[in-house]
């Protein structure tokens, strides 16, 4: 097939070292010239109208004419974004040409030409449907609630379908009219002359709001709106693992629209609650732990606060202040997964600010021992730890 195709700067009378201005020119006259609205029942010209506009849409693109200048027809439809069956202009619809045309003529081929844009799948109305709009709310979540997730139940206030008129506006949701002006088609057509001669244009009715009717005679309890406010009680599901400022989405829980169609959606804003104890950091929770120094010194164990409850956690002899101990799967779930995080355990020594003489004699007496004063490069170490956690604080982890 590609073998019968003519090559694209020749169906648009041009060289192969056209400008994109050249290009257009050409394409400009051609489509001008054979376009289906000027030659009725011209199949030959018809023929020559989808063929200006396939060469059109590749020599137009950067990238298809570089392909088309190294390789030809040899690339296919394909090649330049198109698919199989019936036909296409690298990719495109006859619909697809048209819309084109609005870019050349600056908009005036965005609703058919006569009947041809429609026999080819060009723009027919479609109904017009109303929908509600968003609600959005904000919940807040403890850590409990992000470890095992949680349902909610919470009351709001929204519009709803009246129950009197069905949502319709209508009295007993029957007392409507045909639209005089759209003639229940719920679109307004225009025509508009042009170089190519009339085109047709559609807008949504403004007088029914694309509806194609309008009451006769209103609903006396919503006033012809067709919605009325109530607190209503709405439940839902909170998974696991989620995080602050997230936003959940109930589809269709939003408010009601004006004289039917379809709900907005209640947009849910997470919160996350403050722990006293732990701090979120992703999946892992960090507890910053005060140990005594002989503890720290000697080895032991500490009980450390998780989400569900306490741990015992093994202390080593002589852990350093700074000293990260991990807790492994302690943490929080990471959502819609089975992988949790660890709860990280910051060590801190607590230095007695007041001492009595005979523990101030005891300190003394381990003064000048080797083991007690520190290296410089224990220190150093030291240090580092502790700039560690005084910078996940100060991010607010």
């Amino acid at each position: 097939m590609a073998d019968n195709k003519r090559d694209y700067y020749e169906v648009l009378g041009v060289s192969k070292t056209a400008t994109p201005d050249e290009i257009k020119k050409a394409y400009r006259k051609m489509a001008v010239k054979y376009h289906p609205d000027k030659n009725p029942g011209d199949k030959e010209a018809e023929e020559k109208f989808k063929e200006a506009a396939e060469a059109y849409d590749v020599l137009s693109d950067a990238d298809k004419r570089a392909k088309y200048d190294k390789f030809g027809h040899a690339m296919g439809p394909q090649g330049f974004g198109g698919g199989g069956g019936g036909f296409h202009a690298g990719g495109m619809s006859m619909e697809d040409i048209f819309a084109q045309f609005g870019d050349i003529f600056g908009g005036h081929f965005g609703g058919g030409f006569g009947g041809f844009a429609d026999e080819y799948g060009g723009h027919t109305p479609r109904q017009h449907v109303n929908k509600g709009t968003d609600l959005r709310i904000t919940v807040k979540v403890t850590l409990k609630d992000i470890m095992d997730g949680v349902d909610k139940k919470i009351k709001i206030p929204r519009l709803v379908a009246c129950e009197h008129c069905k949502g319709t506006g209508a009295k007993d949701g029957t007392a409507f009219k045909t639209c005089p002006r759209c003639h229940g088609t719920g679109y307004i057509t225009t025509v508009q002359q042009t170089i190519l001669g009339a085109m047709q244009s559609q807008q949504v009715c403004p007088e029914c709001e694309g509806e194609g009717k309008i009451i006769s005679e209103p609903c006396t309890y919503c006033n012809g709106t067709g919605v009325e406010k109530k607190e209503e009680i709405v439940s839902f599901h909170i998974p696991a693992g989620v995080e602050d400022g997230m936003v959940l989405t109930l589809r269709g829980q939003g408010n009601a629209p004006r004289h039917g169609g379809v709900n907005g959606d209640l947009l849910i804003v997470i919160q996350e609650e403050k722990n006293s104890e732990l701090i979120r950091d992703g999946d892992d929770l960090i507890y910053n732990l005060m140990l005594d120094f002989p503890t720290a010194s000697l080895g032991g164990s500490a009980e450390v606060p998780t989400v569900g409850g306490r741990a015992r956690l093994k202390i080593p002899a002589g852990t350093q202040p700074g000293k990260v101990l991990r807790l492994r799967g302690k943490g929080l779930p990471r959502m819609n997964s089975s992988v949790k995080g660890d709860l990280l355990v910051n060590v801190m020594v607590y230095v007695p600010e007041e001492l009595s003489d005979t523990e101030k004699a005891a300190i003394e007496s381990l003064k000048d021992s080797s083991n007690i004063v520190p290296t410089e490069s224990t220190a150093k170490r030291i240090f580092s730890r502790l700039r560690h956690i005084f910078n996940k604080e100060n991010r607010g982890v």
